[in-house]
């Protein structure tokens, strides 16, 4: 039976290293924002970013939907940063008589911040493509950021690994 996995957690948390490594583990389709955005608008999107996610996310839904009809898994590389976001993606499956795991890679704040730096570091150097986190865009995330409570998810992965 097809899965739609999809997965939840904070910039820089290792969500798109976990969605490759599970996408080749379950031969499934890795369905990637941040993968289409960089190629479409760069490194430096602006505002526009967030109404690029928005439609993106709704596509990639709508396929895994399709995918899975046809006997293929996605997992979705995604943030899902709100309750109202989780609660959202999981009513537009129920609603469609179709099920999503939400797989939320946890992390310890100090890893996190080693990461976000060695992410910009990389990023400067041009050995990741991959978006910048300065500090604007940090205190936005962090503003938004609600971390799932376990009833919410149906895995937590360790982001230490």
């Amino acid at each position: 039976m097809a899965r739609i996995i999809i997965t939840c957690g904070k910039l820089c948390s290792g969500k798109t290293a976990y969605a490759i490594r599970l996408a080749k583990e379950i031969s499934a389709v890795h369905l990637s924002v941040d993968e289409i955005t960089l190629l479409l608008l760069g490194p430096y999107p602006g505002d526009i970013l967030d109404e690029y996610v928005e439609k993106l996310e709704i596509y990639f839904f709508e396929k895994s939907l399709e995918f899975a009809a046809s006997g293929i898994s996605s997992v979705i590389d995604i943030g899902l940063w709100t309750k109202a976001e989780r609660e959202s993606v999981r009513e537009f499956y129920r609603s469609r008589g179709a099920e999503c795991e939400l797989h939320y890679i946890k992390i310890p704040d100090d890893e996190w911040r080693r990461r976000i730096e060695k992410r910009n570091r990389d990023v400067a150097l041009g050995l990741v493509q991959a978006y910048p986190v300065d500090e604007n865009l940090l205190k936005k995330f962090e503003s938004w950021f609600e971390e799932p409570l376990p009833d919410e998810v149906d895995l937590i992965i360790d982001g230490n690994t």
